[in-house]
């Protein structure tokens, strides 16, 4: 029997799907002869009490959850996710770099400093990268500091809103499309393939329409998802490292460009796990056991 901690927030026990989603890994934990406790921020201390932690909070390494990833890790335990991979995926200028390494597709990118912000460097990348572009700064999550834009005062405006928090941009060529693929991997398993499909009108997930829809989310069952997408996938995960992420891609006609990859991935009730509800158990299992968690699984 092993005893897991799952850190968290109380902002995330605010809401109903992640909080069922905790109790579904507490309870999938239990079911295979094991104990989960939720930790929180003053309870740091009995973390030595656990033998693997479960980072299920807002990753950055400004947070704490940076410091319960880089403590697990010193004393020795399995922690999901890894402190690599916090300060990788939480720098997209880094995630990138990983990923042209590996010769993962990318929509066209470029890295801004605040000396190159103006109307005629951003002419330039609108005739090179086409219109609109997507400017994102680097540390930026859940949409906040992405935006759209359409001509060099807008490409100045945001820039320089966004540069208050960095001191580089990320431009990026901006793929249309009507959702976004999401597929959560765990050490180079998939574990979870969805689409984000967007709102009307709307161009990301977070992005809610003027009648007050939002984003669905549709699940497929991993053997039905196309294989060019999974080998995608795998192959920007494996750039980052080996722990628990959300490879973001989008399709077009010729292929798949990834769009970037997140660690400490969503796993909501009723969403992510509607196709593959033993999600829970396989990240417990792994958590446990390692890689001889996913039972001889060859995917």
């Amino acid at each position: 029997m092993a005893r897991l901690a799952i850190y968290t927030e109380r902002y995330t026990i605010r809401s109903s799907v992640e909080l069922t989603a905790l109790s579904n890994f507490r309870n999938a934990a239990f079911e295979l002869g094991h104990e989960a406790d939720f930790i929180f921020r003053n309870e740091l201390k009995y973390l030595r009490n656990y033998d693997a932690v479960f980072i299920r909070a807002l990753t950055d390494p400004l947070n704490t959850s940076y410091v319960v990833a880089r403590w697990a890790e010193i004393q020795g335990k399995r922690v999901l996710d890894t402190s690599d991979s916090i300060r990788l995926c939480c720098d997209k200028l880094a995630m990138y770099r990983r990923l042209v390494r590996a010769g993962v597709p990318l929509p066209e990118t470029r890295c801004l400093r605040q000396a190159d912000l103006d109307a005629g460097h951003a002419g330039e990348l609108f005739e090179a990268l086409g219109t609109p572009l997507v400017l994102k700064a680097p540390n930026s999550s859940f949409s906040a500091y992405v935006d759209r834009v359409t001509t060099p005062e807008a490409f100045v405006r945001v820039g320089q809103r966004f540069l208050r928090r960095a001191d580089r941009l990320v431009v990026q060529q901006y793929v249309p499309s009507r959702f976004d693929w999401r597929v959560i991997l765990l050490h180079g398993r998939v574990l979870a393939v969805l689409q984000y499909r967007f709102a009307t009108d709307a161009w990301r997930t977070m992005e809610r329409a003027a009648d007050g829809s939002s984003t669905h989310t549709r699940c497929i069952a991993r053997e039905e998802a196309p294989p060019a997408l999974l080998t995608i996938a795998r192959k920007a995960a494996a750039a980052i490292g080996d722990s628990l992420y959300g490879v973001d891609i989008k399709e077009f006609d010729s292929g798949y460009v990834v769009i970037e990859v997140n660690d400490n991935p969503t796993i909501a009730a009723s969403e992510e796990d509607r196709a593959n509800p033993e999600i829970y158990a396989e990240i417990v299992r792994y958590l446990v056991d390692g890689e001889a968690g996913f039972d001889g699984r060859l995917d």
